[in-house]
């Protein structure tokens, strides 16, 4: 579904991606890791197609699509989906009004018809059963004073309802508290497909005890330099990275 090889970006004169190479089949979900500063969320924005950061080397597959080439819209319009870290606020647009403009956007990408007011709200309503979202929470502006978990919990519902082929989740745990971190793995765990893939990245293998990984990575210094599966996890909530310091030089 994903394939990276040798990716290379920087920001201004900082490099920070330094030849990142990482296969995603479809149907698995994968665990990067790593210390602050590593590179974990600048691979999240590349791969979105953030124009701060300059592509200077490698290239990106999408279900054989070449990415780099296309532009954020075109990136989500073939199934590229990010969950971000901290979702911005959109003072004076609808939550609902939002998701309804996003996802007659992609039916329009896909060739489909534009989807009736009636049957939409019928579809956000079941979308957002499992992860406590009513209606009322929909009406507010876009993030606009919700909570940690509320903006996770929206995020996961555009997610479920853009229906993407490979999801980007960077960080999903930031400032959610435990309830809210088993409500939002369950709305993620409910939409592992065979045909959708998935990249979480987080800092903590508390995350991956509730959405269990096919594979982690351990990312360090701008590349991913170990992969094992989960149990690598608990071996770096053990012991931390210090036995990956410098395996990327």
């Amino acid at each position: 579904m994903l394939e990276i090889r040798n990716l290379h970006a920087r920001i201004e004169d900082r490099e920070i991606l330094k030849g990142v190479n990482l296969i995603i089949p479809p149907g698995e979900v994968h665990a990067v890791m790593g210390r602050n500063g590593s590179g974990k969320s600048t691979l999240s924005y590349v791969l979105a197609g953030k124009e701060d950061y300059e592509i200077t080397e490698g290239e990106v597959l999408l279900d054989g699509e070449n990415l780099l080439d296309m532009d954020p819209a075109e990136r989500a319009a073939a199934g590229l989906f990010l969950a971000f870290q901290y979702p911005i606020e959109i003072p004076g647009v609808a939550t609902m009004t939002f998701l309804k403009a996003a996802m007659n956007a992609q039916r329009k990408a896909r060739g489909e018809a534009e989807m009736s007011t009636p049957d939409f709200m019928r579809t956000v309503k079941t979308a957002g059963t499992d992860l406590q979202i009513d209606t009322a929470m929909l009406k507010r502006p876009l993030n606009v004073g919700f909570s940690g978990g509320e903006k996770k919990r929206a995020e996961v519902l555009q997610m479920a309802l853009l229906e993407p082929k490979m999801c980007i989740l960077d960080e999903t745990d930031s400032g959610l508290d435990i309830d809210a971190l088993q409500v939002v793995s369950k709305g993620v765990n409910a939409l592992r497909t065979a045909g959708r893939s998935m990249l979480v990245i987080t800092h903590y293998q508390r995350l991956l005890n509730h959405i269990v990984p096919d594979v982690v990575h351990v990312f360090s210094d701008g590349k991913i330099v170990e992969s094992g599966d989960k149990d690598l996890a608990l071996k770096l909530e053990a012991k931390g990275y210090a036995d990956f310091d410098g395996a990327a030089a």
